[in-house]
């Protein structure tokens, strides 16, 4: 009941309201976890009351602002078309969008509750999808055909979470970040594997 709450239809203009409290909440509580509802909604511009009408509590704010990027995450993803577009395009272009989606909603993906059902959900798929773009990869000989493909995907994530922590400034950095992480995956940071040697 409470997730059709949060994902109810709006108007035009309460959805621009909604959006506007959403970003400034990941801004402020990004800074300081322990801001207040006032400090959300002068920061988003608009008045407490706007923002305890549209959110009844801190706890179910925080539980829309999980819910927008959990979205974003899934729909970062997507947008990538890890299934169709060539397999070293879509990497490249998830691992950015995820990048932009981890950098700019930090405090939201931190937040997530994993037992939440929705959440577990878009996850789910996510990895699906995760999963079918690196048999892509290793199907074209991007990735070795002996590799393990759970412990690079597993690496590979943990690469897309050292560079978030990073905190580029602008989408340059963000594109550099990416093909770092793309490149090290690729290409490990090594001369040569260690199988060449044993």
């Amino acid at each position: 009941m409470e997730q059709e709450r949060r994902v109810r239809p709006m108007r035009a203009d309460a959805e621009r309201t909604a959006r506007a409290i959403l970003e400034a909440a990941e801004r402020v509580l990004s800074a300081n976890p322990a801001a207040t509802m006032e400090q959300i909604a002068e920061a988003a511009g608009v008045a407490r009351t706007t923002v305890h009408r549209r959110f009844t509590s801190r706890e179910a704010l925080v539980d829309a602002m999980t819910a927008w990027a959990t979205q974003q995450f899934h729909d970062a993803v997507a947008s990538a078309r890890p299934e169709t577009a060539p397999p070293l395009v879509a990497l490249y272009q998830v691992t950015a969008n995820v990048l932009r989606v981890k950098i700019g909603w930090g405090f939201a993906m931190n937040a997530v509750k994993p037992e939440d059902s929705e959440t577990a959900r878009v996850h789910a798929d996510v990895l699906d999808q995760c999963d079918r773009l690196f048999r892509r990869l290793q199907h074209t000989g991007a990735l070795r055909p002996d590799i393990d493909l759970t412990w690079a995907r597993r690496t590979y994530y943990a690469l897309i979470h050292e560079a978030a922590q990073s905190q580029p400034t602008d989408a340059r950095d963000v594109d550099e970040l990416a093909t770092l992480v793309v490149d090290t995956l690729l290409t490990g940071v090594g001369q040569q594997s260690l199988k060449a040697n044993v």
